[in-house]
């Protein structure tokens, strides 16, 4: 019988206070967010972005350039995320074959739907887009892998929420509120659960310019082998073309292509 694998876990492990944590590591992570959330920053920029010193965050970002995690362009000095940070990244992916799985149901529902295909999971009470399938349409929906919404405001997140708990759901409302991202936005507790109840019944769910206005999304969940959903696909375009008429038969190929991969994750659905 093979020894078990050591933890490497130290005695402070769950201790997650202030003298436990890498203050250099901390500070690098909190400049690769800010570069993320931006297209190009200038050294200044950045410091004052993070409420860091110039000469700090440049020793932390030359740091950083030699592990190909960021990258400068020249002219202007601008400071990039670079292509290290997307392959250590792309193992989150490797993670879970609910990405491999997905990749072939979300070519064949935007070609079905004419437009935006996604995947997304929970992470931290919150939809993280995972992958997508463009339309060819000139305007479309776009969320680049790794960008995140709240739950109550994506068709992904209220897709998860409906199959969740009663009280997982309460937990997620608790943490992050139901802030309204447009004036269609669900930002009570009663509304938010008759909605949920709605898509229960009809197995998919509608986001309805909550999240943008313009925009609409139909998404249904990935269930594992427990019947727990662990992830959602979506179709998601501008409302002139997704029209709440067309809801049905949009959520009836979207529940189908997310069948398909609970399917092939060796999920149940319940």
């Amino acid at each position: 019988m093979p020894e078990p694998r050591p933890r490497g876990r130290p005695k402070s492990f769950h201790d997650k206070t202030e003298q436990n944590t890498v203050q250099s590591l901390d500070r690098a992570m909190t400049l690769l967010r800010a570069l993320s959330d931006a297209s190009g920053l200038t050294l200044s920029e950045l410091a004052a972005r993070t409420e860091t010193s110039p000469a700090t965050a440049y020793r932390v970002l030359t740091t950083l350039q030699t592990h190909g995690m960021v990258e400068v362009e020249e002219p202007g000095q601008l400071w990039h995320v670079g292509a290290g940070t997307f392959r250590i990244g792309s193992a989150f992916l490797r993670r879970t074959k609910v990405a491999d799985r997905a990749r072939a149901p979300m070519q064949t529902l935007m070609r079905a739907t004419g437009e935006t295909a996604n995947l997304g999971v929970e992470s931290q009470d919150e939809v993280l887009f995972l992958a997508q399938v463009e339309t060819h349409e000139a305007i479309r929906a776009f969320f680049p892998p790794g960008t995140k919404s709240p739950m109550h405001v994506s068709g992904i997140g209220k897709a998860l929420l409906a199959w969740l708990p009663e009280a997982r759901v309460a937990q997620v409302v608790a943490n992050r509120g139901l802030e309204g991202s447009t004036s269609l936005s669900l930002t009570s507790d009663s509304s938010l659960r008759r909605d949920l109840t709605r898509t229960r019944e009809r197995g998919f769910a509608i986001d309805d310019q909550e999240r943008a206005e313009g925009m609409r999304c139909v998404a249904a969940p990935i269930f594992n082998g427990y019947g727990e959903p662990v992830a959602g696909l979506s179709v998601s375009g501008p409302a002139f073309r997704m029209a709440l008429s067309k809801a049905d038969a949009i959520g009836a190929l979207v529940r189908a292509a997310a069948d398909e991969v609970t399917d092939a994750i060796g999920g149940t659905r319940p």
